[in-house]
């Protein structure tokens, strides 16, 4: 968990601290490969002088990795392309102290969007240090729906189990990193407990399903993948368009309305399986067996899915994943309930 811990982006901000972890590491490699050498009597194949180059050599450019890394990593954040989109959720003092912390910090990569807190009185104004209140906590569900979030800082004293509690309840349904701020508060812990948010200690509530470079990895995959798939079957999606074309006056491809990943409205395409003058865009009512609106290609197509590949267009645009769950149309219900309510 360390090593990973150690490819988080934002430790490359602080990277100095992270060069002795790094040679330890280089170290304890290095000693492996010495031992490996002596165990299979390698030593007059490999010189004590190489050992040491080799080791040297990959220590410096272990560094010259990292301190390269660290310039990408500022430069991208002082042009707002790593800024973390945080709201914070709370009020009062510890919720003052915390913004001031956030704005005077030394590190600038957080945007504050706004505060939410439950609180209608003196405690909770409409501003706290310069950052307006926005609302309700069940109003940042809303919020987050419509405004990109990466993370919610609830500040509230841990003696208010109960109050944390309600709040984290509401917004485990939210696809962010959830943080519970520590700063304000008198029980101290190890520092492994904490993690940090800047230099503000805070400890892990709940984490985005995909995050730093794991997203950075899947972006690259859902592309390549994507890529090469409509290269590999553009012949199949050829002949299909065509046949689509000859059988039945109209468009080659459908769009149609879905929510995606956080409810965001996408429209996504696929080949038309159905005729046009009696084509369903809002999936209100569900195909069955011999539908009178579905075409002769559309049954083949929809049985073999050479509809959905299309959608691979959906991917290259960001709005898919090659890997994940499928989008449902807007008005697609499941046991007399809408999708989007149901999941």
């Amino acid at each position: 968990l360390n090593l990973l811990r150690a490819h988080r982006i934002t430790t490359y901000r602080r990277v100095v601290g992270q060069f002795g972890r790094v040679l330890a590491v280089w170290l304890a490699v290095m000693a492996v490969v010495t031992v490996a050498i002596f165990f299979f009597k390698a030593g007059d194949m490999v010189s004590r002088v190489w050992l040491l180059s080799w080791f040297v050599s990959g220590a410096a450019l272990l560094i010259v990795y990292r301190l390269l890394l660290r310039f990408l990593v500022q430069r991208w954040t002082d042009l707002g392309r790593l800024k973390r989109r945080t709201v914070i959720v709370g009020g009062g003092r510890d919720a003052e102290v915390l913004i001031e912390q956030i704005v005077n910090g030394a590190d600038k990569d957080i945007e504050l969007l706004g505060l939410f807190d439950d609180r209608y009185d003196e405690r909770s104004p409409d501003s706290v240090a310069g950052l307006a209140k926005l609302g309700k906590v069940s109003s940042l569900i809303e919020f987050a729906r419509v405004t990109p979030v990466d993370l919610v800082i609830v500040s509230m004293p841990l003696s208010a189990e109960k109050r944390v509690l309600e709040m984290l309840t509401q917004l485990w349904v939210l696809p962010v990193d959830i943080r519970l701020s520590a700063h304000m508060s008198k029980l101290k812990f190890t520092n492994k407990a904490y993690s940090y948010v800047g230099d503000i200690a805070v400890f892990d509530m709940a984490d985005r399903p995909i995050s730093d470079w794991n997203l950075v990895f899947k972006w690259v995959f859902d592309k390549l993948v994507a890529l090469t798939a409509l290269i590999l079957l553009s012949p199949v999606m050829l002949v299909t368009a065509i046949a689509i074309k000859l059988e039945s006056k109209g468009p080659v491809f459908f769009t149609q309305n879905r929510h995606g990943f956080n409810n965001e409205l996408i429209r996504i395409y696929k080949f038309r399986s159905m005729r046009t003058d009696m084509l369903d865009a809002s999936a209100a009512r569900l195909v069955t067996k011999d539908d009178p609106r579905v075409t002769k290609v559309g049954k083949i197509i929809r049985k073999t899915s050479i509809d959905e590949l299309p959608q691979l267009f959906n991917v290259l645009k960001g709005e898919l994943s090659i890997v994940g769950p499928r989008p449902h149309a807007l008005q697609a219900k499941a046991d007399n309930k809408l999708y989007y309510e149901a999941v």
